[in-house]
């Protein structure tokens, strides 16, 4: 990821933060209309919660670009985690395509390429942190079926 990439991601990410929870409800929107089976995964959360707790996550993750080896030790846990929610390999595809989406429609006309590219390097390089921390999680590999818990590139 270039400096440039991360400028970018850091700079649009902070025109999606006043519109927050309606970015983080067009993200849920999509996503469980991309993938309906994705629905369940949440049906005891509190939605209003979970909204918050995505936006907030991807805050600390855009503001820590610059320092990417910090974030670590926590996008690891993160990946941990998952692997409990029994999220599937294939849950991370469609989680990237929302995200994406939900960029496009939130930021519009600053959704360029350039800034498209920025952030599925982004994505994929904090996916491919979750992806190898949810591998070896409890020590037993996890890469097939429900509770993968690992994200795959976008």
């Amino acid at each position: 990821m270039t400096p440039e990439q991360k400028r970018l991601v850091q700079t649009t990410w902070e025109m999606v933060v006043p519109i927050a929870d309606q970015a983080a409800m067009l993200f849920y929107d999509r996503l469980f209309t991309i993938d309906p089976e994705l629905r369940p995964l949440f049906g005891r959360s509190d939605m209003t919660e979970q909204r918050k707790k995505l936006m907030q996550m991807i805050t600390v993750a855009v503001r820590g670009l610059e320092r990417l080896e910090e974030l670590v030790p926590a996008v690891e846990a993160l990946g941990r985690r998952h692997v409990g929610y029994h999220v599937r390999e294939r849950d991370y595809d469609t989680v990237a395509a929302a995200l994406l989406w939900t960029l496009e429609q939130g930021l519009g006309a600053a959704f360029t390429p350039a800034v498209k590219e920025a952030w599925t390097i982004t994505y994929v390089t904090l996916a491919s942190v979750m992806r190898g921390a949810a591998r070896t999680a409890d020590g037993v590999p996890t890469l097939a079926g429900r509770g993968a818990g690992v994200y795959a590139t976008a």
